[in-house]
């Protein structure tokens, strides 16, 4: 019973994190320059730029022109969405509140250990590729002495904290194996010990 708790715990922080890693993915405030009343937002999609009254937002276009930074960025971002993805469908297939695989109770178990290692590699992308992000930028604008007009805007900390939940709920999914093996083990033990006992009352 506590091992179905678990992964019901770790399978909602994974759907958490990755629906965070999914609206971090589309915000376009990725990047933040002011100038007085005037903005410059940088996503990942499109750019937007114009006052908090007014703005208008441009989609890219040309992805070879694109800053290699955003290039990288959207690409394992998508990469680490596809990964979630198939973790998401092969956790529930395994996990022990559903009905799917009921027949094949070791492949279950092993299913969801798969969808937890998937949501692991999806995290740690996310956490990746946003920290190179962030430290190439800094390193851009540092050189172009423009440092301090530079901002990192919400979907920086956004995707932060996806892949944090989701790589945490990965690996609350693949625990629970190790558990869910030593209560195995526990209750073979003992159906042994009862099958050894009544063998030698029948004896006597």
């Amino acid at each position: 019973m506590a091992s179905s708790g678990l992964q019901i715990v770790g399978f909602l922080l994974s759907l958490a994190g990755v629906c965070a890693t999914i609206a971090a993915t589309f915000m376009v405030e990725w990047g933040k320059e002011s100038q007085a009343k005037y903005r410059n937002y940088e996503g990942l999609w499109m750019s937007c730029s114009g006052t908090s009254e007014r703005s208008t937002c441009e989609i890219y276009k040309n992805l070879l022109k694109l800053p290699i930074e955003i290039q990288a960025t959207r690409s394992v971002m998508v990469a680490s969405l596809f990964f979630a993805a198939m973790g998401l469908i092969i956790s529930v297939l395994g996990m022990k509140c559903t009905r799917f695989m009921d027949a094949m109770p070791q492949g279950k178990g092993k299913a969801a250990v798969t969808g937890g290692i998937l949501f692991i590699l999806s995290g740690l992308l996310t956490i990746m590729i946003t920290s190179w992000y962030v430290s190439r930028t800094v390193q851009l604008y540092k050189a172009a002495h423009h440092l301090q007009s530079k901002e990192f805007g919400h979907a920086v900390f956004v995707s932060w904290a996806g892949g944090l939940f989701t790589a945490l709920g990965g690996v609350l999914l693949s625990l629970q194996r190790c558990w869910g093996s030593n209560s195995s083990t526990e209750s073979i033990g003992t159906s042994h010990l009862l099958s050894t006992t009544n063998s030698k009352s029948n004896y006597v």
